[in-house]
């Protein structure tokens, strides 16, 4: 049987490089802690009039902010990076959010959950009722 101290002091959150041509180069992105996992969590749910509702508003550069870390597993960004994270290329996120969501533990259920809430994308001009 495991032992308190073999659990406290097990490195226990794996790292992938991921590859990530848009910028240029790797990062490493690597599996949120059980803390991290509930400020993320707390980050994408609001709460109006006693009803909790999922906010996708930048939920992959949310994640990316918790799960890239630098040489040293720190987090390479910073929660006031989010917005400017959310304007790079949507094929480099979603590569990166997939991976990090597997690290996370976050089942494709989950995950499915949170991407059946996305609003939906209008263009200039549609002519939707």
């Amino acid at each position: 049987m495991l032992t308190r101290d073999a659990i406290l002091n097990k490195v226990d959150t794996q790292i992938v490089i991921v590859k990530v041509p848009e910028w240029g180069g790797d990062v490493r992105v690597r599996g949120m802690t059980g803390e991290e996992r509930d400020a993320f969590e707390g980050s994408i749910v609001t709460v109006k009039d006693g009803k909790s509702t999922v906010d996708t508003k930048n939920i992959r550069a949310k994640l990316i902010a918790h799960c890239v870390v630098d040489e040293k597993s720190d987090p390479m960004f910073s929660l006031e990076d989010i917005p400017a994270l959310g304007k790079k290329s949507a094929a480099a996120l979603q590569r990166i959010f997939d991976i990090a969501s597997k690290l996370c533990g976050l089942t494709e259920g989950e995950v499915e959950k949170i991407v059946k809430n996305l609003p939906p994308i209008q263009s200039e001009g549609s002519t939707s009722d």
